[in-house]
């Protein structure tokens, strides 16, 4: 069983790669692009501060970030 702490930066990796394909489709892709980016900088903050409350919730936003 993984801890929060594992799992987490796994998933922020998971969905910095996701960015990186919405940024490739261009203008079309810029609302998804500013949403992925606002939860990853939710799930940064909550690792920066260790709250652990924070962290389960910014890897439930990011488990819900879909290619």
């Amino acid at each position: 069983m993984a801890t929060i702490a594992h799992a987490l930066p796994q998933e922020q990796a998971r969905v910095r790669e996701v960015l990186g394909h919405y940024k490739e489709i261009g203008h079309a892709g810029t609302f998804a692009v500013a949403m992925i980016e606002q939860a990853l900088h939710e799930a940064d903050t909550a690792v920066m501060s260790g709250d652990v409350t924070a962290m389960i919730r910014a890897y439930i936003a990011l488990t819900k970030i879909h290619d």
